[in-house]
């Protein structure tokens, strides 16, 4: 062989393997992002009632089953195929999709059935079977997937990696604050909304009643699992690692830092208020795991983009906004969400989004997406918040324009919300054959039986006092 041939194959091959380590490293990281549906499985089981083990778990398992076939028949196309700012046009049903790009669609998909799933916390314990399917579907199929392509694809309209960057920098969105966590957390919370609260959630002040979880075990189980979870999520945004390994592990260490911030200012700062408030002085290991998860979700959008220092203001802000939101939404707006997921993921995403406008250095968005004079507010730029800004309008406006007359829909045609009587049964009773822990007789039918007992009883004392009164 010639040197000149002998150099191209050695080139083919170094092309080759480089390919092969990056699909590797990708692989890799969408498995540990689908391994997150086990976080989500944990901590739905905690933080639900018992009566409803089986089904917020089934549900769960069937997210990660639509969202594969939704991904597959459409929401890959529209996401990353060729077409225009607004949405792509090629791929559907794998159609003419190279071998070389399957890896693409794995991790993609990982990140559409996570999205799905956030919804599932939110409209917990009082959903019939059939309206969760369908929303699964339709959310993975077209509202998730269009979103996607405006920020992720190369010529998406908000996309930083577009040749000609909405204003100057783009939508510098890492791993999902936008297009994950919020349209995930806005269609919750239309179906929350729509469907109203859960029997018994406000008393008849309308102040809330607590509805806690029946295992704090499994649901912190849950968190360690999301916590791992996310160093798939975020550092694995890189899509690469050949090139990339200190982008990637700049992005693990802030993840690290923002979550760990979001968990003890959560804890201290319960707390305080506590101890200030009635006394107590409460350190509530629900709020806790939740705080961690706040922080997590609000480095997501800027885990690559900001210095290791910003990830502490980040993590800390994302703490007390998700603390806040969590009072507003159960209290001001009356939105029962059982998991707190609105709060968590979409009041965190949408400060995720304006952290990286405010905190962006410019040296790293330069490494990360080549570009010039881009960078945060703190640097004296100001077109990165600009873009996240209008991008956190758009894609809550855009989710918002599509769910919520979607649920009044499946409401109006008494496909939401399950009967009142198997709500108060339990949903495992009524539609899962029996609930998930048959040795404890007081889960499922023997709520209703607990009511109707103590419907009894007032009755007699009512009577007992008439008759009292007749005497006298």
């Amino acid at each position: 062989m010639s040197g000149d041939v002998v150099g191209r194959e050695l080139l083919q091959l170094d092309v080759s393997v480089i390919h092969d380590i990056n699909t590797f490293f990708v692989m890799s990281n969408a498995n540990l992002i689908f391994f997150m549906h086990a976080g989500f499985a944990m901590l739905s089981l905690g933080s639900v009632r018992a009566k409803n083990a089986k089904n917020i778990l089934l549900k769960i398992l069937l997210d990660a089953a639509f969202a594969a076939i939704g991904f597959y028949v459409t929401g890959f196309a529209f996401a990353y195929g060729e077409g225009n700012g607004f949405i792509g046009t090629e791929f559907f049903f794998f159609l003419d999709l190279p071998a070389s790009r399957y890896y693409e669609w794995f991790v993609q998909f990982a990140f559409a059935a996570t999205a799905a799933t956030i919804v599932s916390g939110a409209v917990a314990e009082r959903t019939q079977f059939v309206a969760y399917m369908i929303y699964s579907f339709f959310l993975t199929m077209w509202v998730y997937p269009v979103a996607v392509h405006w920020v992720w694809a190369g010529d998406g309209w908000a996309s930083a990696l577009n040749s000609d960057p909405f204003l100057g920098s783009g939508v510098i969105d890492f791993a999902g604050c936008s297009v994950v966590h919020m349209i995930g957390a806005v269609a919750g919370l239309c179906g929350a909304k729509v469907e109203g609260p859960r029997i018994g959630r406000y008393d008849a002040k309308g102040d809330a009643v607590e509805m806690p979880g029946h295992d704090s075990g499994m649901a912190l189980l849950g968190i360690f699992i999301l916590w791992f979870g996310w160093y798939g999520f975020n550092p694995g945004s890189t899509l690469a690692i050949i090139g990339t390994s200190e982008i990637v592990s700049h992005s693990a260490i802030t993840t690290t830092i923002s979550g760990a911030t979001g968990a003890i200012v959560t804890l201290f700062y319960h707390h305080a208020r506590t101890h200030y408030g009635d006394g107590t002085g409460i350190f509530d290991l629900t709020l806790a795991g939740n705080g961690l998860l706040a922080g997590l979700v609000s480095i997501t959008s800027g885990c690559s983009t900001v210095h290791v220092w910003a990830a502490i203001p980040i993590g800390l802000i994302g703490a007390l906004v998700y603390y806040h939101a969590t009072d507003f939404v159960t209290n001001v707006i009356k939105v029962d969400d059982p998991l707190e997921a609105v709060a968590v993921h979409g009041g965190c995403g949408a400060w995720g989004l304006l952290a990286t406008g405010f905190f962006a250095a410019p040296d790293l968005v330069k490494k990360v997406y080549g570009l010039e004079d881009a960078g945060g507010a703190f640097y004296g730029f100001g077109n990165v918040l600009g873009a996240n800004f209008v991008f956190m309008l758009v894609v809550a406006a855009w989710t918002a324009f599509w769910m919520y007359p979607f649920f009044v829909a499946l409401h109006a045609a008494h496909m939401l919300r399950v009967p009142e009587e198997e709500e108060l049964e339990g949903l495992d009773m009524s539609h899962h054959g029996g609930n998930a822990y048959p040795d404890d007789p007081s889960i499922g039918g023997a709520d209703v039986a607990g009511i109707m007992v103590e419907l009894q009883r007032l009755k007699n004392e009512v009577a007992s006092l008439k008759t009292e009164k007749d005497q006298v």
